[in-house]
């Protein structure tokens, strides 16, 4: 048996494979102790699909031809050499995706600062980089600030805009063990999810009313004096601007802003503050808003204000791709060098210069992922070269996402299966799959873990690093004359304190690294004056509000069996047999009084577009529906941004009408 990364989501479990029949079972160590999900129970099914992609090929007028890589990699950087030579680098994109492992990441990236640009980005842009600002602006670290284990000793954790449940079915099981240990479970969220069924305290929210449900918590605590005063009077900052901006948000108040009655606020805000040690747990129902960053700095003000964090508690943005953690401490964003370091920090990025056997390295901030249409709408961005990653059905109202890839002068697509994105490229480069490659994954905890190779690359497909090394070589940049995948892993280590007296050796055999740690800010903040810093937030209104002709929110969920674009789990025949067919969810009182049943095709529409799906009536509050991510779902949400480049897909004002009466199906 050969040991792996799950390929699917961040919580980061460990699978035990069969190179002969490629059947999976758990590892037994940390971090998933024994316990798979669907999705990690069947993750090799979509590397035996025969939808692989199976050779390189290339666009010549309106059909793709084979082409050998060598010629391949030689006209993709022939052509890009020439754009920058005419228009500047800056005219080039790179998109890094979440998938792939640290290794490839941090080439990627490489590439794309040694090319000349900053214009290096990854799909974390579209989930958690609001958390990532709001936890630098206040704690100094983007990142989650303890492992998983944590949770198991807490007295209270709140999970906000979060369904564990389904989404990281193997973290409930340390949830769970809390509470059968005494701990107190909260859930916040805009429907009654999976989770709630576990939770002592059930808050259903109207969306986009975070803020004003956090503050109100806040107010409670600070009125009745249940913070922790000497906490906060050594070890943060800015505690009276808070203390003010919370005065309006009564229990009374919030209430008519939420729709959570006033009385289970102050019992929730007491609960909470009396536990002695908690949790805050969220994930994209809180990002994913134009108030996204806010939203976040929000509750991490509430944990501040009892003191919980580091021994006593811990803040836990759950990351939703397997490496997107990785991707991100990598250097794969266009603000940050590897570790979250600011482009602007003129001793590290000499650093990393230095590594890299160069003089200097681009210092302007890169196009974020979501500006990056506007670009290639302006003409300002002419080549897009994307590794892994599918825009064409992940990005918010990605109608005007596919118009502009096919105003691109050049698109480049490295990947596992002919995506809808790849679909509209000049080349397309087949990679191998997460089990036929060895390389390095950092989950949601910071935990660094090395994945072995099972078995052989799928026909003339090419671990991601050795296309990126070949591309670099033709590019002609420095430092690109790796035998091995090993020693991109001993050149990243070399980047980080913490990281230069470990050896790949010991991340192969143990139950892998943290970096920078594994708890963090026990002592102090990674703040200039190490202290944790309370940022007041206000309600801040959604981009757009449902009226007469759009009388209801639409958001988005996450299934238990489906993941992201769904190339992976619409390949696996496990998975899809146990999913079925996507649903709308919408309340009764909405079903009953559109005339609706269960099964019956709907159609959802917004400003941006309209799709139609089978209708669920379920445990959703009425002038609310929920689709699945993603499917057809982007054709629908709102592409308005938050201040870290996010888009609101949890909020976008819709309408509904019957199309016909139809039962359900699987398939």
């Amino acid at each position: 048996m050969k040991t792996a990364v799950c390929p699917y989501c961040g919580f980061g479990c460990r699978l035990l494979i069969d190179p002969k029949t490629m059947k999976v079972k758990p590892h037994r160590g940390e971090p998933n102790r024994g316990k798979l999900c669907p999705k990690g129970l069947h993750a090799t099914e979509f590397v035996l699909s025969e939808d692989r992609l199976r050779r390189p090929l290339k666009r010549t007028h309106n059909s793709l031809k084979p082409i050998i890589w060598g010629q391949a990699v030689d006209e993709i950087a022939s052509k890009l050499l020439e754009i920058k030579e005419l228009y500047g680098a800056d005219a080039v994109a790179f998109l890094a995706s979440s998938k792939v492992s640290n290794e490839e990441s941090y080439l990627l990236q490489k590439i794309a600062r040694l090319f000349g640009t900053n214009n290096i980005d990854n799909c974390a842009r579209l989930c958690h980089e609001a958390s990532v600002h709001a936890l630098k602006m206040t704690v100094g670290t983007g990142a989650q600030t303890n492992p998983y284990e944590d949770l198991e000793r807490f007295r209270t954790i709140l999970i906000w805009g979060y369904n564990p449940a389904e989404t990281h079915p193997v973290v409930m099981d340390y949830i769970l063990k809390a509470k059968k240990r005494g701990a107190k479970v909260i859930v916040v969220d805009v429907r009654e999810t999976r989770t709630m069924a576990f939770a002592d305290y059930r808050l259903v929210i109207r969306p986009g009313s975070d803020i004003a449900l956090a503050n109100a918590l806040m107010h409670v605590i600070i009125r009745e004096e249940l913070y922790d005063e000497e906490f906060v009077k050594s070890r943060t900052s800015g505690f009276s601007e808070i203390k003010m901006a919370v005065r309006k948000y009564t229990p009374e108040y919030a209430e008519k802003v939420t729709g959570v009655p006033a009385g289970l606020i102050r019992k929730v805000a007491r609960e909470f503050a009396s536990a002695g040690s908690g949790a805050v747990m969220w994930g994209m129902g809180l990002t994913q808003h134009v108030s996204g960053v806010e939203n976040i700095l929000a509750v991490i003000d509430l944990a501040l204000l009892l003191g919980y964090i580091g021994e006593r508690g811990g803040l836990y943005p759950m990351r939703g791709q397997n490496n997107v953690q990785g991707a991100a401490y990598m250097g794969a964003l266009s603000e940050f060098l590897p570790g979250y370091v600011p482009l602007t920090d003129d001793r590290f990025r000499k650093r990393v210069a230095s590594l890299w056997g160069v003089e200097e390295l681009p210092t302007e901030r890169g196009l974020y992922l979501t500006e990056l249409w506007d670009a290639v709408e302006s003409g300002e961005i002419m080549a897009l070269y994307i590794v892994g990653e599918n825009p064409a059905v992940s990005e918010a109202n990605f109608t005007r996402v596919r118009k502009a890839l096919r105003e691109l002068d050049l698109l480049v697509v490295q990947d596992v299966f002919m995506t809808r994105t790849a679909k509209y490229a000049h080349y397309i480069l087949p990679a191998s799959a997460f089990c036929e490659k060895d390389g390095s994954y950092m989950n949601s905890e910071r935990r660094i873990q090395w994945s072995h190779k099972v078995c052989e690359p799928y026909a003339d497909s090419k671990p991601d690093w050795e296309i990126l090394t070949m591309l670099a070589r033709a590019l002609g940049l420095p430092g690109f004359d790796y035998r091995s995948v090993e020693e991109i892993t001993e050149e990243y280590f070399r980047l980080f304190p913490e990281l230069e007296d470990r050896t790949v050796e010991e991340l192969k055999n143990g139950n892998g690294i943290f970096l920078p740690k594994k708890r963090l800010h026990t002592w102090e903040f990674a703040t200039p004056d190490g202290k944790a810093r309370f940022i007041a937030v206000e309600q801040i209104s959604p981009w757009e509000r449902p009226d007469d002709s759009y009388p209801f929110i639409l958001t988005t969920i996450r299934l238990i069996s489906h993941y992201n674009t769904g190339e992976m789990t619409l390949r696996s025949p496990s998975l899809v047999k146990l999913m079925g067919e996507p649903k709308a969810l919408i309340s009764r009182a909405d079903a009953e009084r559109l005339g609706i049943e269960k099964g019956d095709l709907i159609d959802i529409e917004t400003r941006r577009g309209r799709i139609r799906l089978p209708a669920e009536v379920g445990r959703i509050p009425p002038g609310v529906i929920a689709v699945p991510f993603h499917f057809k779902a982007n054709r629908l949400t709102s592409d308005a941004l938050n201040k870290a480049g996010t888009p609101e897909f949890k909020f976008s004002a819709a309408r509904v009408r019957k199309v016909q009466k139809r039962k359900a199906h699987s398939g």
